[in-house]
């Protein structure tokens, strides 16, 4: 098994930012390809804590951990209690960037023409957990771009001290949010590209947790 034994923090689905008690802003993520990698990871061994947003997807297994959240504060919350002792964190939730900086405690009515919310700035939380990263903790992220992806994919692997990024473009047919296919390609700190086709989102998994597994330090005999 390629995990086996080792300890996989998972993030996965979308975040939902409250305007009032009725309204949110989110975005498409289904949290498909975050459920699959945890499933994959407990297949090859792992046990896994997975901090979900709000999605329909269900998961059991005997070494699953599920936490459920709403908020970009609550899931980065939830993560801080299990990072210091995972061997492998992925980031594979789409955190919204932005939060209302306040919440109506009740219902906006349609009474003006326009209406504007003032946003603030979420944390980033593959960042802040890639500088808390220690020796022999491996940390794996995702971007999904519109444009210039390569480029935006290893600047996030620097900035956030990520060992891998996950690249997915909205320019590639149903491998974005709702499929249940993905493209990917994979960066590594070394700069090293793998590419690959189409694929069912397990099939996927599987190939992200192999990338993974050969970073990991070779067990001494």
């Amino acid at each position: 098994m390629l995990l086996q034994n080792k300890k996989v923090l998972i993030t996965a689905g979308p975040t939902q930012e409250p305007i009032d008690p009725v309204r949110y802003i989110s975005n498409h993520s289904t949290g498909k390809m975050g459920y699959a990698l945890a499933a994959v990871c407990l297949e090859e061994g792992a046990d896994v804590v997975l901090v979900s947003g709000p999605v329909s997807l269900t998961l059991s297994h005997p070494r699953l951990k599920i936490i459920r959240i709403t908020t970009a504060l609550e899931m980065l919350e939830e993560s801080k209690k299990y990072f210091s002792q995972s061997d492998i964190a992925v980031f594979t939730a789409a955190v919204a960037d932005y939060r209302p900086e306040f919440v109506a405690d009740q219902k906006i009515k349609k009474n003006d023409d326009h209406f504007a919310i003032h946003m603030v700035k979420n944390p980033d939380i593959a960042k802040e957990f890639g500088m808390q990263k220690k020796s022999g903790q491996l940390s794996v992220g995702f971007a999904l771009e519109t444009n210039d992806e390569e480029t935006n994919a290893l600047k996030k692997l620097q900035s956030k001290n990520l060992d891998l990024v996950i690249l997915n473009s909205m320019q590639d047919d149903k491998a974005t949010f709702g499929y249940n296919t993905n493209k990917i390609s994979i960066f590594s700190r070394t700069k090293a590209r793998q590419d690959y086709p189409l694929k069912e989102k397990h099939l996927v998994a599987f190939d992200i947790v192999a990338q993974i597994s050969a970073l990991l330090p070779v067990p001494v005999l």
